[in-house]
């Protein structure tokens, strides 16, 4: 049987006077079109303070996955910019943003993103060995055996279940201390009670980390466990809301 995670406390209440972790000034996507120029997002300006925990929601094609990945730096805006942990990542090229995110930050994806042909614990070792760490697997090791994949470590995706792949990712995304944790729809793939059990599991080890957690979610329910929420309306920003500990 896999080992069962320990249980964490809930994060600490945010320090509103906390340096910055992310700041977004005036950010907006255009994109060309046969028919014209689309705008995906517009005008778009919030900060997150470090430790805190942030819903970006809004309906479908609202443009929350496409400012995720601005903020991650996964893409550049049209206009507008995204400092990230002290970082102006517009001022970077693709090399100089593949290394902030390789020093600061951590993704969990809505499909878990896990390279098929390799076992639990190389997909949890991969990005401490692409940032040239000496010491690879002990760290993936002890994370695996945090979110209760002590036993797993040898098998392949395809060998585990949804709720344990995600665990999978899961560990690969806090395995390397990063600033920030960015999460797309991270319980979309998951029946309701597993995608329970994950929430619980990712909140736990954002608050022992400290992490800043972004998450893009339709789930009300992983949304109001959020201190920050963000609701984005046709490419606006037309609510920021910030919740009383």
């Amino acid at each position: 049987m896999a080992d069962r995670p320990a249980p964490y406390p809930e994060a600490p209440p945010s320090d509103a006077a906390g340096a910055p972790a992310l700041e977004v000034v005036g950010l907006g996507k255009r994109v060309a079109l046969p028919s014209g120029e689309l705008t995906i997002l517009d005008g778009v300006g919030f900060s997150v303070v470090q430790g805190d925990t942030v819903a970006i929601v809004g309906a479908s094609g609202s443009g929350k996955s496409t400012l995720l990945s601005l903020l991650a730096g996964l893409d550049t805006p049209s206009h507008g910019h995204v400092t990230l942990d002290g970082e102006v990542l517009s001022t970077l090229d693709e090399d100089g943003r593949a290394r902030v995110r390789g020093a600061k930050v951590g993704f969990v994806f809505q499909n878990f993103q896990l390279l098929p042909s390799l076992t639990a614990l190389e997909n949890v070792m991969l990005p401490l060995e692409l940032r040239g760490d000496a010491e690879v697997d002990a760290p993936a090791r002890a994370i695996l055996q945090k979110v209760g994949l002590g036993e797993r470590l040898g098998h392949y995706p395809r060998q585990l279940s949804g709720g344990e792949q995600q665990r999978v990712a899961l560990a690969r995304a806090f395995v390397t201390e990063p600033s920030l944790l960015f999460a797309d729809e991270p319980t979309g793939n998951l029946d309701s009670h597993t995608g329970q059990s994950i929430i619980e599991l990712m909140f736990a080890l954002n608050a022992e980390a400290g992490t800043t957690l972004v998450l893009v979610t339709h789930d009300d329910h992983l949304a109001e466990r959020c201190r920050h929420r963000l609701r984005l309306d046709g490419g606006e920003l037309v609510a920021d809301e910030r919740i009383a500990a």
